[in-house]
């Protein structure tokens, strides 16, 4: 039962860490699994502290992924017509795939600045901070992803 448990620890590790970058999977809640996969068999012990610490984390960035974007909006001078267009923009972006993901928030803010009667530059600056955000959470997922594979393999050596 221990090498199943290994193998799809593996499994959703790797697959959390392939969609911190595809939107379509939800990346670091199947990392986490993977975690507490290797955690159930009998090569890791990770402490409750442990896990209910990266679970608070998890769930955090998970929040923070949704949000980032608006806040790149904002910190850029975007208006609340920008904020609300990188949201849009961003749900929008879902049904379009991981292109659409990456693009749609900036897209929506710079939309949304442009009917706001912004001019372009600030549209172009609202969009880039969208893309600013989007960005940084989608770096924060990969690096706790690489974490969790880390602290398994860690666990195996």
């Amino acid at each position: 039962m221990d090498i199943v448990l290994v193998i799809a620890s593996f499994v959703f590790l790797i697959i959390g860490l392939l969609g911190s970058v595809l939107p379509v999977l939800p990346g670091i809640p199947l990392s986490y699994v993977g975690l507490l996969l290797l955690h159930f068999s009998s090569y890791a012990d990770f402490s409750t502290t442990f896990l209910l610490l990266w679970l608070v984390v998890v769930v955090v960035l998970q929040v923070l992924d949704y949000y980032l974007p608006i806040w790149g909006t904002k910190k850029w001078g975007g208006t609340k017509w920008g904020m609300w267009g990188s949201t849009i923009g961003l749900l929008f972006g879902f049904f379009l795939g991981p292109l659409g993901v990456i693009f749609g928030p900036f897209v929506g803010a710079v939309v949304g600045e442009l009917i706001n009667g912004a001019e372009t530059s600030k549209a172009l600056k609202s969009g880039f901070g969208s893309f600013v955000g989007f960005l940084v959470g989608t770096i924060a997922k990969l690096a706790i992803g690489g974490l969790f594979i880390y602290y398994c393999v860690k666990a195996l050596f």
